[in-house]
């Protein structure tokens, strides 16, 4: 199964996780400071800047490209309960 790195700005740390992981998981097991309601995609807590490698990161849902829209997110940002790592390197600071 691929793998991804992900780094979480906001808490220096860098973690190896299996393509397919939502970065709202990921924050939660290591204590990053993404803020989340829903987890459904619909309230937009979860925003979070893709600083880099985003092209690693599955295509928005249309829930979640509507959802960017109707709450003028900026763009390199992503709702991270939403936003799947597909492999290489991603970089992400909660918004």
């Amino acid at each position: 199964m691929p793998k991804a790195h992900v780094t979480f700005q906001d808490v220096g740390v860098t973690v190896t996780v299996p393509a397919g992981t939502r970065l709202i998981e990921i924050s939660e097991k290591i204590g990053a400071g993404i803020t989340y309601g829903c987890r459904e995609g619909e309230c937009c807590t979860c925003v979070t800047k893709i600083v880099s490698g985003d092209e690693n990161l599955a295509a928005p849902s249309v829930l979640e490209a509507q959802v960017l829209k109707d709450n003028l997110v900026p763009s390199k940002h992503r709702l991270a309960c939403q936003a799947q790592v597909l492999g290489g390197d991603v970089v992400v600071k909660p918004a």
